[in-house]
């Protein structure tokens, strides 16, 4: 928020806080909460910071920046107004640390419920300013979308890149391809003809247009869209022919026998649906919010599967067959990269050994050849065990260079020093490698367990539905 010309510092924060406050859509201001600073003097306590910044450090403010806003919106009907200001508000003191005073707003007058968040640009201790940088907001969102997850919130979906958005993953997803990968959720599950399919899409919120061809509009959506134009394997014949389990979208690239698809579902039924798995997992936290969250929430800690949903949203991943994937990559390369740490190991204590041995073999040579003028004496031998010990070592170790050339005692020491530079360079990569092969094996625990509490609660409802029909 910048100082606008003309005006002053405090006419500037008195604008800025009184739009946010406006009593019409925080319901006479009732959803507003603050950290450090009251709500009514809010302006005031910020201007009262900056002049206290200029008494304690002596320096002018460089900029016309005054405080920044952050604003949260959330996906309509999934949220009250009071949880929402709760979470900008956790939100607010998770991304400022408690370093800077804030207020959060929460503005209902939109279909979608979101909070206006203004934290002073001025730190408590009125000592420092907020850094900003070209990357905050990556930090910020994904603040947002831990916080978000932790209360079973919609986040953000990114897709994946492609050539023609130049590899942007947040690139807006097109309503037609909404509409297919709703379809293809709607088709997954057990539906007997296409009235009941029709039924469930109008359920989700999408309108059903009847004529010639049938259209159907979604939240969003200005204009009806037909199932004919939405390519093969939409059109109405081919969803009857879906529902009847004759041919799916891509089966060119899909066909299986009928037994390995069956074997293929049995031995994994939960993982192995097609579906985006970051968003099943994402709407099996949202469904309920009753004991059914509640009884779930007490099994499993609902902080770890929120760190492997963001990794998985980070990493693109979409599906459990590509997290396998991920999975076995990353442990072969960590296993890769071991590998050559222990070879370069091998090879230190070599080249180590043998310069041992070589110098070894130079200061113990006279003595040795004395032995040798002795006739192998047993009181010189006694006398000078140590050395000739050492020199039958330094020998027995030359027998591998046969018919070769020593290398120099500066030669080893410059190989030493080449094979141990290379040794913390593959170090370094293989510090990065276990971290991302650990990363991934604890991302993939937590689904595999998220996976089986979800299994186990699908077979105790269908027992329970079968002990009610007996």
């Amino acid at each position: 928020m910048h100082q606008n010309r003309g005006k002053t510092v405090a006419q500037c924060l008195k604008a800025r806080t009184d739009y946010a406050k406006n009593g019409e859509k925080t319901e006479n201001e009732e959803l507003i909460s603050s950290y450090a600073c009251d709500k009514e003097t809010v302006d005031q306590e910020f201007l009262l910071a900056k002049q206290e910044y200029l008494r304690i450090t002596g320096r002018k403010q460089k900029g016309d920046i005054i405080a920044y806003q952050i604003r949260q919106s959330f996906k309509p009907g999934e949220i009250t107004p009071e949880e929402a200001n709760a979470v900008g508000y956790e939100t607010a003191m998770r991304f400022t640390k408690g370093n800077h005073a804030f207020i959060v707003a929460t503005h209902i007058d939109k279909a979608h419920i979101h909070n206006h968040i203004i934290f002073n640009s001025t730190n408590l201790n009125c000592d420092r300013k907020f850094r900003d940088s070209w990357f905050i907001a990556l930090v910020l969102q994904k603040v947002s979308d831990i916080v978000c997850l932790e209360h079973a919130l919609s986040v953000i979906k990114p897709r994946k890149p492609s050539e023609r958005d130049n590899k942007n993953p947040f690139h807006r997803v097109s309503l037609r391809k909404e509409l297919r990968e709703h379809i293809d959720k709607l088709l997954r599950q057990d539906t007997k003809d296409l009235d009941e399919f029709l039924r469930r899409l109008k359920e989700s919120g999408y309108e059903i247009k009847y004529g010639k061809h049938i259209s159907v509009k979604g939240n969003g959506q200005k204009r009806f869209i037909r199932l004919s134009s939405l390519g093969e394997g939409y059109t109405e014949d081919d969803i009857r022919k879906r529902i009847l389990r004759e041919e799916e979208p891509d089966s060119k690239d899909q066909k299986q026998s009928g037994k390995e698809s069956q074997q293929s579902s049995q031995k994994r039924r939960a993982p192995a649906r097609g579906f985006d798995l970051l968003i099943d997992i994402n709407k099996k936290m949202q469904e309920g919010k009753g004991k059914g969250y509640e009884r779930w929430a007490k099994i499993y800690n609902v902080k770890q599967i929120t760190k492997a949903l963001l990794f998985l949203q980070e990493h693109g991943i979409r599906d459990y067959e590509e997290l396998s994937k991920k999975a076995d990559q990353t442990t072969e390369r960590f296993n890769d990269v071991s590998s050559q740490i222990k070879e370069k190991e091998e090879k230190l204590n070599d080249i180590a050994s043998l310069k041992m041995h070589i110098i070894n073999f130079a200061k113990t040579k006279k003595i040795y050849d004395a032995y040798l003028d002795s006739r192998y004496d047993k009181d010189f031998f006694e006398a000078h065990r140590e050395e000739i010990t050492l020199h039958r070592a330094a020998k027995e170790a030359f027998t591998r260079y046969r018919g070769k050339k020593l290398p120099k005692v500066n030669e080893l020491s410059e190989q030493y020093r080449e094979v141990l530079a290379e040794k913390r360079k593959v170090y370094s990569e293989y510090k990065e490698a276990r971290k991302e092969m650990m990363d991934v094996k604890i991302a993939k625990q937590d689904i595999d367990r998220f996976l089986k509490i979800d299994e186990e609660q699908h077979r105790k409802d269908k027992n329970k539905i079968q002990e009610q029909t007996r």
